[in-house]
């Protein structure tokens, strides 16, 4: 199964995300299909806290993968 999730990169106590497009039986910060954005939760400065390519989250929903529940939150964040 395809699923939408984030993947953590950043240092130690800094944390900032991928949100990928990846098989489900991979780790979560192993192999991905396609990174469709970013999250950053606590953005500082001229950071932006989510960047997120809408047109390609609506192709691979199409598609079948299935989104994480904190994902489905962001998602939910971008659009309003």
């Amino acid at each position: 199964m395809v699923v939408i999730r984030l993947a953590r990169v950043g240092q130690t106590h800094r944390p900032k995300y991928r949100i990928t497009v990846a098989d489900s039986r991979r780790a979560a910060t192993g192999k991905y299909i396609e990174v469709i954005g970013s999250y950053n939760p606590k953005p500082e400065g001229k950071d932006v806290g989510l960047v997120l390519d809408m047109e390609k989250v609506n192709a691979w929903i199409g598609k079948g993968a299935q989104p994480t529940k904190r994902v489905q939150s962001l998602i939910k964040k971008a659009q309003a």
